[in-house]
């Protein structure tokens, strides 16, 4: 099982997130994460096969790795070193399961989720008869369908509604992916343009990959600022060819 599975099934969507199960089309309310027999029970509706799950980014939590010139060469040293690198930087201390994704000019992707978290996931999946093929954190699924077909450089905003405002991720492509930040904090939609995308953007500005646009995934307004902005409509297809 791997959070970038690349086999060609189709699968039925499920999305995991702290107010909603959605699955089949149809949303199911919940609190955080759900219990076993909740996910159980909402898995039995779908049809029988392999399942490609999304989490909320808070659930599956990132880091953008960048001139890494020198490697363990071996792949279980790697994936050590990747799982250490992860759970170090991002000061966590229970035990993480890590999938590590190159990007070329000594860039990786590590995306990872606790392993005791992702093992019961895996277990009521493959006991109910649908099992994990794929699974991601939100923002990867939405940038995987929206950076590449933009032929500017551009930003993208996957969030949260939280009490308090939004919770989520800020993703910037140029000729991949260049900047990842997230935040677990909530925060208003004026907070979010002045302490965090106006920032990231003036960033990017010094580093030679500005922005031309800013794409927002979880909420149905959003408020003015220099980057022209693209309210995206969170749909979220039944099912998925992976």
């Amino acid at each position: 099982m791997s959070l970038f599975h690349l086999q060609s099934k189709q699968a039925s969507m499920v999305w995991l997130e702290p107010n909603r199960v959605h699955a089949g089309g149809t949303s199911h309310i919940c609190s955080g994460w759900p219990d076993p027999d909740h996910i159980a029970s909402i898995l039995g509706a779908l049809p029988a096969g392999p399942t490609s799950w999304i989490l909320d980014d808070a659930w599956a939590p990132c880091l953008l790795v960048k001139d890494l010139a020198e490697l363990p060469p071996n792949g279980e040293a790697r994936e050590a070193f990747f799982r250490w690198r992860f759970e170090q930087q991002l000061a966590l201390e229970a035990p993480q399961s890590v999938q590590a994704l190159a990007l070329g000019e000594s860039a990786w992707l590590l995306a990872g989720m606790p392993q005791d978290r992702k093992e019961a996931l895996s277990q009521i999946t493959l006991r109910v008869g649908r099992p994990i093929y794929a699974l991601a954190p939100r923002w990867l699924w939405i940038y995987n369908r929206l950076a590449p077909h933009q032929e500017a450089p551009g930003m993208l905003l996957s969030l949260s509604a939280v009490e308090g405002g939004y919770t989520g991720t800020l993703a910037a492509w140029g000729r991949t992916l260049t900047l990842l930040r997230q935040w677990s904090e909530p925060a208003s939609a004026e907070v979010w343009m002045h302490e965090r995308v106006t920032p990231s953007a003036a960033f990017l500005q010094r580093e030679g990959r500005p922005a031309q646009k800013l794409w927002v995934w979880g909420a149905s307004t959003w408020p003015d600022g220099a980057l022209p902005v693209q309210l995206l409509q969170p749909e979220i297809p039944a099912q998925e060819t992976l």
